[in-house]
């Protein structure tokens, strides 16, 4: 036996009707809820524009200084000058005013006399080697035969035996004068005292020359003491 349902009691039939209508109520409170939140936001929040706030500027005022007057200087008393008329019989004491060009006494300026200070003559250059060395008149054979001839051998060191070569050392001056000799190597002081004795006494040399010009020179000179056998 088939089991027949009633039209009313059929619940499928209305089933898409009941799914379109919950579409609508859902859209429908999403919508009002949409349109509240809307609202709230615009009632609660504050919009401000720029352009009407208005800023109050404060006037500041432009004060001057203060001019102080300065009272004028207070005027000059100036007294009233006194004349004394007098008669033409009165008589005037006559007062002589001297000058001081008439008391000045006159000096007389004398030039400035120039006062001439000697400078001390720069002493000349003392040459080791030259161009032209200084030379005993004749030459070195002359200079020998002089010492020969001249030297006196010391009685003591003869006695004693005493020989050697004395080494003196001597200058030269530009007009061939011999100065300052000075042992340089001794062997006894009666020896060295001899060969002092014999340079000092030497005539004059040929002075040496440098570039053309007669200079000074230190020489030196080998005096030789031997005893004959």
């Amino acid at each position: 036996m088939e089991i027949k349902k009633s039209e009313k009691a059929n619940l499928e039939s209305k089933k898409f009707t009941w799914i379109l209508l919950g579409f609508v109520l859902v859209l429908a409170g999403h919508f009002v809820a949409f349109e509240w939140t809307q609202y709230e936001k615009e009632s609660e929040g504050v919009l401000i524009d720029a352009g009407d706030i208005v800023l109050e500027e404060e006037i500041i005022p432009i004060t001057m200084p203060e001019k102080k007057t300065v009272p004028p200087p207070p005027q000059a008393v100036t007294q009233a000058e006194v004349l004394n008329i007098v008669e033409d019989d009165a008589e005037i004491e006559e007062t002589t005013i001297v000058s001081a060009e008439d008391q000045a006494e006159f000096v007389e300026i004398q030039d400035d006399v120039p006062i001439v200070v000697e400078e001390p003559e720069k002493e000349e250059e003392i040459f080791q080697v030259v161009e032209n060395q200084p030379e005993f008149p004749g030459g070195m054979g002359e200079l020998m035969k002089y010492l020969q001839k001249n030297i006196k051998y010391p009685p003591v060191c003869q006695d004693q035996g005493i020989q050697g070569r004395v080494v003196v050392q001597f200058v030269v001056n530009s007009d061939g004068s011999i100065v300052d000799p000075v042992v340089i190597k001794s062997v006894n002081p009666h020896l060295d005292k001899e060969a002092l004795r014999v340079v000092s006494t030497m005539p004059k040399w040929k002075p040496g020359e440098q570039r053309g010009k007669k200079v000074r020179v230190r020489f030196t000179l080998p005096v030789s003491f031997r005893l004959q056998s």
